[in-house]
Parts: C-alpha cells; structure tokens; sequence
C-alpha cells in the first residue's frame, strides 16, 4: 500500500523539492499552500507524514500542528516541520508540540527522505 504524504508549503518550489524526493518511493502526495488547506486535506486523506511549512499565510505551520495535535483522528500523525529560521525557541516550541522532525531551510530532497525512513518504512518502487 501506498504511503499518503502531505506536504504544506506556500512555496511551490519546495513542495515540488519534496514531490520529487517521493518519487522513486510508493507514496501518493497531497500538496497544501497553508494550514488551512493542510488541515482539511489532513482530516479527508489521513496522511502517514506531514511534511510541514512554519511560515505561510492564512493560517501559519505552527498554528496548524496545534489544531492537529487537538484533533483526536490527527494527532497521531507524524509531522515533518520545515523552517527557515534554526532558532532555538523556534525549535524547542515545534518539538514540545510533538514533532517527530524537522529541517532547516534549504535543504535537499536525500535529507528529507533520510528523516522520512526513520518514520516510515519506505521502499523505492521496483
């Protein structure tokens, strides 16, 4: 079965980053530009990972994993956070809210996968 992937990022560079790093793995991708549209793509896909922007419009990343750590159907789902800023209160906020991860800002779509396989199984397809 296919690993559902949700990535929320109001740039459409880096969720086309993300897109690619999947691509050689069993995963069907869901994309959101806000939290807004994060969360209800979240509640109607149930995704395996969120792949997880801070700063965007509408509704920002860390507002949305708040909503979806008091949603009990959301709450178990892992979230990958993405962040421009390595500031530590930053950091330690995301991680007391129950990230499983999160990376700094650029980065490449290996590092992304190498922390996706540590909470999913993933396989490239054959």
């Amino acid at each position: 079965m296919a690993y559902k992937i949700l990535t929320v990022d109001d740039s459409k560079t880096i969720r086309m980053i993300v897109k690619k790093a999947f691509k050689p793995y069993n995963c069907e991708l869901y994309e959101g530009e806000n939290g807004v549209e994060g969360l209800a793509i979240a509640a109607k896909e149930m995704p395996d990972l969120i792949i997880l922007d801070i700063t965007m419009p509408v509704m920002t990343g860390i507002e949305m994993l708040g909503k979806l750590k008091a949603e009990g159907d959301l709450k178990d789902i892992p979230v990958i956070m993405l962040t421009a800023e390595s500031g530590k209160e930053n950091v330690m906020q995301i991680v007391k809210m129950g990230v499983k991860d999160y990376i700094v800002k650029p980065f490449k779509g290996e590092q992304l996968i190498e922390r996706a396989k540590n909470i999913l199984k993933l396989r490239p397809v054959e």
